[in-house]
């Protein structure tokens, strides 16, 4: 079972590959959304019934933290964790102590709660996969943020609002 916190676009493409897996998928999120083959449940059940939790979630004052100490204890056991959302959405020590004692199983991380330091607690575990947050480092997706932003420019100058206006 994978669990999907955050159910926005990049979640949302989280389960249509785990769909080609015949995995059964569960999200959590703010809102309801129509997605063929996956149930909206609440974090605590997510987190209690998930063989693989995946981190899609922005970070806010809602979800600093989201996965705490309790929560982390409250895992399946065995479960694997992968944050590729912000750092501080997990408790990073509490996270090494559920590794160590074999409570979790492992982990995939490309985001640090002080990046660019990595606790050396995680960075010694062997059942830790760190890599870069940089999955937008690719020469197609820098060119399409440059164009996003040029549209963007040409708008203004139009007198258009803007398309992708940050709140």
């Amino acid at each position: 079972m994978l669990g999907i916190v955050g159910f926005g676009r990049i979640g949302q493409a989280v389960a249509r590959r785990a769909a080609g897996f015949s995995m059964r998928v569960l999200y959590s999120g703010p809102r309801e959304v129509a997605f063929p083959g996956v149930r909206r449940v609440g974090l605590e059940e997510l987190l209690a019934e998930s063989d693989f939790v995946s981190l899609h979630c922005p970070l806010t004052d809602a979800t600093r933290d989201l996965l705490s100490r309790e929560r982390i204890g409250r895992m399946k056991p065995g479960a694997i964790l992968v944050n590729t959302s912000r750092g501080p959405v997990v408790d990073e020590v509490a996270l090494a102590e559920a590794l160590e004692s074999g409570h979790l199983r492992a982990a995939g991380l490309d985001v640090f709660r002080e990046e660019p330091n990595v606790p050396d607690r995680l960075r010694r575990l062997p059942c830790v996969v760190m890599t870069p947050h940089v999955g937008s480092g690719t020469v197609e997706t820098r060119n399409a943020m440059a164009r996003m932003v040029w549209d963007e420019v040409e708008r203004a100058v139009a007198g258009l609002p803007p398309i992708h206006a940050v709140p």
